[in-house]
């Protein structure tokens, strides 16, 4: 009898349907149980993290995870968990590693001697770091700072020059006035330069603080490029246009940005650009299996010669949805049996 694929959830929460789960979890389940591959779902709760995991470990040929760490009560000892699966031989997607590793927002840094990212795209981690680097940064151009956390654009600012800046300085003063702008609702506030990073510290401390610092790319207006991936295949592209307001640069539905749905054809160059870069984007990222459902966002930019180029802006594996088109279910069920059936022809 064959071992189940255990698809992992978490009760509760805005994401849920009438029934509990998920919307695009039990088509996927159904559409493995038709293939005739036994799946079940298993809720997460971490007062019963012995029993499930023994319960997994006996029974589970994989597990697809369909919990948004961020929001689980538990995150650390569910990670373990996880990890321990993977050591026992089932087949993780994503490893809980590989989940970490493409969707921290450090991940970018990681990348920037590919073609992928800019090469001055900084990550702090302590405030010493962010004083140093930030206002020599700011000097060449328009920045945008990344929280670790969070969503929906909450703490991700554009941060521009609002007074110049006077001749000869290696580094803005700590005393400019600065615009920034927050992608959340497009809002701007005013601010020293000082005082906004004193403000920036609540996004550096506690465990997995950090801040990404990356140039602003003013093509951004035009859209961003939402790749949505099955491992190295993209299935379909999200292009997300902000709202037209002058200073809107957020990509999200619930500041005003428009999205359209496009089959990847009409991103060939972009598309063929990233898988030939993928084998390198795995390998800095700790070379684990390409997430089974996973996204890549990227942004307008001018080459050198004046044709497009885009740059990649973030990743995200965690937990990513597909609740506008449940009739991808048989297509991801297909990937999940490939996978098994990959690592049963590695282990003969």
């Amino acid at each position: 009898m064959k071992k189940k694929v255990i698809f992992f959830e978490v009760q509760g929460g805005s994401d849920k349907g009438s029934d509990g789960h998920r919307k695009d979890t039990m088509p996927m389940v159904n559409a493995l149980i038709d293939k005739g591959y036994p799946a079940e779902v298993v809720f997460f709760d971490v007062a019963r993290l012995d029993e499930i995991y023994h319960y997994v470990k006996d029974n589970a040929v994989a597990y697809v995870s369909r919990i948004n760490p961020g929001n689980l009560h538990g995150e650390a000892q569910y990670f373990s968990m996880l990890r321990a699966l993977c050591e026992d031989g089932v087949i993780g997607m994503p490893h809980p590693d590989a989940m970490t590793g493409y969707g921290a927002k450090d991940a970018l840094v990681k990348l920037t001697d590919t073609s992928l990212v800019p090469t001055d795209t900084y990550a702090y981690y302590t405030m010493s770091e962010f004083f140093y680097q930030f206002p020599k940064a700011l000097l060449l151009n328009e920045r945008v700072l990344k929280q670790n956390r969070g969503s929906t654009g909450e703490g991700i600012w554009r941060v521009q020059l609002a007074e110049n800046v006077p001749p000869g300085v290696t580094e803005v003063p700590l005393s400019t006035k600065i615009k920034c702008t927050e992608a959340t609702d497009n809002h701007v506030e005013y601010w020293k330069l000082g005082e906004f990073m004193l403000f920036c510290e609540q996004y550096i401390i506690g465990d997995g603080g950090m801040l990404v610092d990356m140039p602003f790319l003013p093509r951004i207006k035009e859209g961003e490029i939402r790749l949505f991936m099955l491992r190295d295949t993209p299935i379909n592209v999200v292009h997300k246009k902000p709202a037209a307001d002058a200073d809107a640069f957020s990509a999200t539905l619930f500041s005003g940005a428009q999205y359209r749905y496009d089959p990847p054809i009409l991103w060939e160059g972009l598309i063929n650009d990233f898988l030939s870069q993928l084998h390198t984007v795995k390998e800095k990222l700790g070379n684990y299996d390409l997430p089974l459902i996973w996204t890549a966002d990227f942004i307008l930019s001018d080459a050198p010669d004046g044709s497009d180029d885009y740059v990649l802006g973030e990743m995200n594996c965690s937990c990513v949805g597909f609740t506008s088109e449940l009739s991808l279910a048989p297509r991801v069920a297909d990937e999940i049996i490939a996978c098994i059936k990959e690592r049963e022809q590695l282990k003969a």
